[in-house]
């Protein structure tokens, strides 16, 4: 039987790592900012360059070069660098009350939210994981998901830098069956990547159109990799319903016109992370409730 005191130091043991997951994912936030914005205009730079060079036409020439790291971080109205303090994640936000220190044009409120919900997404998976290599891939995998969602709302862009090595890490993460076996897992990413291809051809050919992008593709392929290919129909279903719904709900707001595309990135990843965490469940009670288990 458990002891009142060995129960007492299991809670001050599990907040104390819950505490400190918040405030790690916190400082993964404002980095997850930094990539969010700089990996995109990265990769248009790269492209200009590799056209410059197709073409043979001069490089253009970089005022500065940009990388995730440097320069470092500074307003991008005064140019001014950001100190230390005045770059706490959330905090110096309130702190300046959403303004530069220097020049007090406004900051956008989207960068506290993003470290707040990779704060919170992080310390979610406390609930659900032991500290263990499952609780750490769950940590890597939901960080993608977060960057991945905000570069394709911006960009309608899924990086290759990022979708591709998700994949490869899915399957090593399951060499030795963290999430699902390897067997599932190299199947589901197969299965993830052929679904929506051929749901891209068959529209192609009926309507004359692209519904959606390769990078969709390669990040239902890295889903399949994590997650097994069983949980492949729900992500599909969950991520059609949510972008069904928000879609007709921008059309109706006047928001968005029926002939411009909505990124469905963020919505795969929605269903991704859900699936992580209570997919098994999820699909066990749809089971019971139609009487197939």
């Amino acid at each position: 039987m458990t002891q009142p005191a060995t129960i007492d130091a299991l809670g001050q043991q599990f907040w104390l790592l819950a505490i400190a997951l918040l405030a790690f994912g916190l400082v993964v936030g404002s980095f997850l900012n930094v990539v969010i914005y700089r990996l995109p205009l990265m990769l248009e730079a790269r492209w200009r360059r590799d056209c410059c060079e197709l073409l043979e036409l001069p490089a253009e020439k970089q005022e500065r070069p940009l990388s995730l790291v440097t320069p470092n971080s500074h307003c991008p109205h005064c140019l001014a660098p950001v100190k230390p303090w005045q770059n706490v994640p959330v905090i110096s936000y309130l702190f300046l009350r959403g303004r530069c220190a220097n020049c007090g044009v406004a900051i956008s409120p989207r960068y506290p939210l993003v470290e707040l919900a990779t704060g919170l997404l992080t310390l979610a998976l406390a609930w659900q994981f032991d500290v263990d290599l499952a609780l750490l891939g769950a940590m890597l995998l939901t960080w993608a998901l977060v960057t991945l969602s905000m570069i394709d709302f911006d960009t309608q862009l899924l990086p290759d830098d990022i979708t591709l090595p998700l994949v490869w890490l899915g399957l090593a993460f399951n060499l030795n069956g963290t999430f699902v076996s390897l067997h599932d897992a190299v199947i589901g990413a197969m299965a993830g990547y052929l679904l929506l291809w051929s749901v891209f051809w068959a529209f192609k050919i009926l309507t004359g159109k692209e519904g959606m992008g390769y990078g969709d593709f390669k990040l239902l392929a890295a889903l399949g990799a994590w997650l097994g290919w069983q949980s492949l129909p729900l992500i599909i279903l969950l991520s059609s319903l949510v972008g069904a719904a928000v879609g007709v709900v921008l059309i109706l707001l006047r928001r968005r016109g029926k002939d411009v595309p909505i990124p469905f990135g963020p919505y795969l990843a929605a269903a991704g992370w859900i699936a992580l965490l209570w997919g098994e469940e999820i699909i066990h009670a749809y089971l019971r409730s139609s009487g197939l288990a």
